[in-house]
């Protein structure tokens, strides 16, 4: 009979994309169980995968009534179901889950670190935080932080002993589908249909930001420096700037000015949420990426895979996927002149935007395919069984 494994995540959208297929592969080797909130999307989830799922509310803020409320539900759950690992994803879920997982004596609390939120935190807020961070990693049995850099910021945070911390295989936690992310499945006359609804001109340049539209993904900074891109261009000089990703102005607002120039610059298009980002990779030419922080970004890769080059920040992940000059260019975080020179050098350098652009692809094939990752998960699964 398989073992118990149950996967959980603060909200739905987690397995959905950042998981995409893992939980279905895993279902070959365990009897896996999907643990979210937001029932009817999560119930959605498990239909669509044939895998059993079970509703846990969980908010994405501090909440501790509401998060004392989740852990007994949870608690209660692992004990009638006895799993054999507990592996957790996102901050909130990892705190629930491990802490639920201890109490519960699940033998194996697996939680993955694909990001430190509590890194641009201040005061108070950080010292909730920290402590929250170092009770989850203090009741899981192993911890995975998905690049190296993460794993040095934990060390260096003294959340969690090195003996405690891997990272599996190169990095990420899912890595990519480079057959499903394949600019060739994007014809030309497919291309020209998208660039013509949009209303971008045959030869434009267009620099693509694929992410939530909130300010600690370096939004009001990319916005800032596309304009001043347009006010200092020569006229011949066609560009344009496509936004695909949610507003989320309730957790981490934009500033005033910004929301105005992406409501009112022509050159700015949003398309919102989008279920399916390809088409828009296939029509643009590079990726800007100014993200505060990251674990290991999906779109960084999934950019790549489709061709692009990237211009990112320079922090973990980001600057493991980029290597500068080579498949993009890393810059620092939080300034807008560095985003604007990046811009600027990949419409006046042809020649180093060329070379970037024919590396992209190979270099995340090489490194981040989707099956190694899932290969080196199952591994480590495997070894926990023969403890």
């Amino acid at each position: 009979m398989k073992k118990k494994l149950i996967r959980i995540t603060t909200v739905p959208i987690s397995l959905e994309k950042l998981l995409e297929g893992q939980l279905g592969f895993m279902k070959s080797y365990f009897q896996v169980i999907a643990v979210s909130s937001e029932k009817e999307r999560l119930n959605t989830f498990g239909e669509e995968q044939n895998i059993p799922v079970f509703h846990l509310e969980m908010t994405r803020k501090i909440t501790p009534i509401k998060d004392l409320i989740s852990l007994l539900k949870l608690y209660k759950y692992l004990k009638k179901e006895k799993p054999f690992i507990v592996h957790t994803h996102t901050p909130k879920a990892g705190i629930v889950g491990m802490l639920a997982a201890k109490m519960a004596n699940v033998p194996n609390r697996l939680h993955t670190v694909a990001g430190l939120p509590l890194l641009e935190s201040i005061g108070i807020k950080r010292k909730v935080l920290n402590f929250v961070e170092k009770l989850t990693y203090s009741c899981a049995t192993k911890v995975y932080p998905n690049s190296m850099g993460l794993k040095e910021i934990i060390i260096k945070n003294n959340f969690a002993k090195p003996l405690k911390l891997k990272v599996l295989a190169n990095g990420s936690s899912n890595g990519i589908d480079t057959e499903f992310f394949n600019p060739q499945l994007f014809s030309v006359e497919k291309n020209e249909a998208l660039k013509q609804e949009l209303g971008i001109q045959k030869n434009d340049f267009v620099f693509i930001f694929v992410g939530r539209i909130v300010g600690d993904k370096g939004i009001n900074e990319l916005v800032a420096a596309f304009e001043e891109l347009q006010n200092s261009a020569l006229q011949t000089q066609k560009f344009k700037l496509l936004l695909v990703g949610p507003f989320e102005q309730d957790l981490d607002p934009l500033k005033k000015e910004t929301i105005h120039s992406i409501k009112n610059n022509p050159s700015i298009i949003s398309v919102g949420y989008q279920q399916d980002v390809r088409p828009y990779f296939a029509i643009s030419d590079v990726l800007v990426f100014p993200s505060y922080r990251e674990g290991f970004p999906n779109v960084v890769m999934q950019a790549g895979a489709m061709g692009l080059p990237s211009i990112v920040t320079n922090i973990n992940g980001c600057n493991e996927i980029v290597v500068e000059g080579k498949n993009g260019w890393v810059i620092p975080v939080k300034n807008t002149e560095a985003i604007l020179s990046a811009m600027r050098h990949c419409l006046i350098n042809t020649t180093a935007f060329i070379k970037a652009k024919s590396n992209a692809r190979i270099m995340i094939e090489t490194r981040y395919e989707q099956q190694l990752v899932w290969e080196a998960i199952l591994e480590e699964y495997k070894v926990l069984g023969m403890n």
